[in-house]
């Protein structure tokens, strides 16, 4: 399988409108992060895991000509505001399947409501299959199944996700024992890492390392990152041994 990392920033990218900000100025590309989102590919399938504001841009940018499906972290809009861009995948392939929580999938008819209108649909409007994800459920995706991982984003309840040796966690502060164990043994983990300062609803730089020490996966890749945890470079040369900083565009193998 392969994890093609479509944005590795937080909810406003980088750089950041209209800042000033060293980071938001640097000419390194690996500075330069659009809204958080993976697409996972291996044999005839393809799945990306949120689709946000960025989400045609980067589907552009990765090649991704067929998508079997969006499995949906949580409602926040750097997550799910480009739904409406699935449109060409709709033309050639029909409805999309989409797989949420049911808070998130009501969220999403608040939003887009004309995507999910039964009567006088507008003949261009995007079309979706829907499937509930419930906690303690596996989600079949492809000929894998994806296992849902219950963490906390704040007081919002958040999906992570872990298929075969590779788990993906973003949006994260605080997680339950019970949840943990669900990711031991895993080889590949993707956690998010905000800023150095401590953060009401993300975990900081201290606190995701922390969460590798208790994990112990093999590779860890730190996500959803803002121009305030600093360089690329600069930051990458402090981390452990076998923890790098994600980038746009970076493809991993599992």
């Amino acid at each position: 399988m392969k994890v093609y990392f479509l944005g590795t920033g937080t909810s406003q990218g980088i750089p950041v409108i209209g800042s000033n900000h060293p980071v938001c100025l640097s000419n390194d590309p690996k500075d330069k992060r659009l809204r958080v989102s993976v697409w996972l590919h291996w044999g005839e399938f393809s799945y990306v895991i949120d689709c946000g504001p960025d989400f045609r841009q980067q589907m552009l940018a990765c090649g991704c000509t067929r998508l079997d499906g969006i499995l949906f972290t949580h409602e926040h809009a750097d997550h799910t505001a480009g739904l409406d861009d699935i449109r060409p995948y709709n033309f050639r392939q029909g409805d999309l399947p989409i797989y949420a929580h049911q808070r998130v999938l009501n969220n999403l008819h608040q939003r887009f409501g004309y995507i999910f209108a039964t009567e006088n649909r507008y003949p261009g409007a995007p079309s979706v299959q829907e499937f509930e994800i419930q906690e303690q459920e596996t989600v079949i995706i492809g000929d894998k199944k994806a296992i849902p991982i219950n963490v906390w984003h704040g007081d919002l309840q958040v999906f992570g996700f872990r298929v075969d040796d590779f788990a993906y966690l973003t949006d994260v502060k605080t997680i339950d024992d019970a949840e943990i164990e669900k990711l031991k043994g895993v080889k590949v983990l993707v956690i998010n890492a905000l800023r150095e300062e401590p953060h009401a609803t993300h975990f900081n730089l201290e606190e995701a390392l922390a969460f590798v020490e208790l994990i112990k996966p093999e590779r860890t890749y730190l996500t959803h990152i803002s121009h305030l945890l600093g360089f690329h470079q600069e930051v990458e040369k402090k981390l452990p041994k076998n923890v790098f900083l994600a980038y746009d565009n970076l493809e991993i193998t599992i």
